[in-house]
């Protein structure tokens, strides 16, 4: 098994060179074998407490891995509930939902067809990354041998889809406007759960990109400019409301508005600041420390408390659990809710919107253009040899600077910040700059690619 393709968040690679169905079966035995040892101290009488989740994405290997996957966790002495084709957030649901001790979602995410992959969680859909068992996962599956075992096949297969669309929509107001939506499903799995779920609230569903074929139209990755201009020129062509971009296992998404432009995703945990605050007066808000200055500024004003985190979902998943804040964004167009298990969902952020918009005369474009006060960069990676060197150099470069070191380092003036830290997945550094005035953007961004060098283009 190649080792490389356990990261930071989840176990990732090309198909079958890289990962195939004998490291699915290994990486199967060994996550039953953790996670259900980490039931100690749980009340093991609980139905389904013994239990795992299983499920896939729409890639033409997914089903196969899963398969491979299942027999490794029935070796390991586990039950297992397959819960079929899913988009990720409903794996979530169903380990909540059924009470399993964890599960294993099949999928890789926005990276091209030819990837794929395994996301795994524990009890309560709790993330397991490298600080929280991936790297005993990792440790157990690359010792085995074999993939022999016990041939007794436990698997109960349910379809959650009833119930899961009771739960997405249970946030769904009771004032919804007939709005006009183009959605790119991005040959994802938003292409399979949009129709269950939204076709009879109420609104118009313009649909593009919504076949499973295992090909994509463009990589499932919303956060790239490239791969939204078919979603804005329909929007355009169509005079929709607002279109919406999901990435390849519908866990997160990106909105443009009516004029086709593209709102960032702080600019959207903003907007949803005071709709979360004024149903739970006073609580904390969780955001990603690259988000803009407007985010705090948004959740001081209606009187909320701003919890400022690192990146990613496991640090931004345990944060929402220990302040019980109401709800959390990330720059990546991960959007977490109290109320969802402390998980992310797009599909429950596009129902939040759908409430905004409906309670608004306003289209999204104007509701959004008081908070975009500032002039941000968006995120752009540099190659970088020596990363931990080369932050040192930007500490003594701004050391006039505000400077912390929670992700990478951040350096605050009084109108402008910038973060810079090493990336999770990819040999870059990843920079974000954010100032008071376009000029003073460009110029600060100048000086410091002197430092990083040029860019690297997608």
């Amino acid at each position: 098994m190649d080792p490389t393709i356990f990261k930071a968040y989840d176990i990732r690679g090309i198909y079958p060179d890289q990962l195939n169905e004998d490291a699915a079966w290994k990486i199967g035995n060994a996550s039953a074998t953790f996670l259900r040892a980490m039931l100690r101290g749980y009340d093991r009488g609980l139905a389904n407490k013994q239990s795992l989740c299983v499920g896939h994405d729409m890639r033409l290997h997914s089903r196969a891995l899963a398969n491979a996957l299942i027999k490794g966790m029935n070796a390991a002495g586990a039950k297992i509930i397959d819960i079929g084709m899913i988009d990720t957030p409903q794996m979530y649901f169903a380990i909540n939902y059924l009470g399993t001790c964890g599960g294993v979602q099949v999928t890789a995410s926005h990276n091209p067809a030819q990837y794929n992959g395994f996301k795994i969680s524990g009890l309560e859909a709790k993330p397991v990354g490298v600080d929280t068992g991936l790297k005993e996962i990792k440790h157990i599956a690359t010792s085995l041998l074999h993939t022999r075992g016990s041939t007794e096949e436990m698997i109960e297969k349910r379809d959650l889809t009833e119930a899961y669309k009771e739960h997405v929509l249970k946030f769904l107001g009771s004032k919804v406007k007939p709005l006009k939506i183009v959605i790119d499903a991005s040959n994802g799995m938003a292409g399979k759960m949009v129709p269950l779920i939204f076709e009879k609230i109420g609104i118009e569903i313009i649909k593009i990109n919504f076949e499973h074929k295992g090909v994509f139209k463009h990589e499932p990755n919303p956060l790239i400019e490239d791969n939204l201009k078919q979603l804005k020129d329909t929007v355009k062509k169509r005079k929709a409301d607002i279109g919406v971009c999901f990435d390849g296992d519908a866990d997160r998404l990106v909105v443009v508005d009516g004029k086709g432009e593209t709102i960032s995703c702080d600019i959207l945990t903003a907007l949803m600041v005071p709709y979360f605050l004024k149903k739970s007066p006073g609580s904390a808000v969780v955001y990603d420390l690259r988000s803009s200055w407007v985010v705090r500024e948004e959740i001081l004003k209606a009187g909320g408390i701003a919890r400022r985190e690192r990146v990613g979902h496991a640090y931004m998943k345990k944060t929402l659990r220990t302040a019980r804040a109401v709800f959390g964004g990330e720059l990546s167009g991960h959007f977490y809710y109290r109320d969802n298990f402390y998980a992310d969902s797009a599909f429950i952020t596009f129902v939040h919107l759908i409430n905004i918009l409906s309670s608004s005369d306003d289209p999204i474009s104007e509701l959004v253009k008081p908070l975009q006060r500032y002039y941000a960069s968006g995120e752009i990676n540099f190659a970088v040899d020596e990363k931990e060197e080369m932050m040192k150099e930007l500490k003594r470069k701004f050391s006039q600077g505000e400077i912390d070191d929670l992700d990478g380092i951040t350096i605050q003036f009084k109108d402008w910040w910038f973060n810079c830290r090493p990336s999770n997945t990819e040999p870059f550094l990843r920079l974000n700059v954010e100032a008071k005035s376009k000029e003073l953007l460009d110029k600060q961004l100048k000086e410091i690619e002197s430092l990083l060098g040029e860019p690297v283009k997608h």
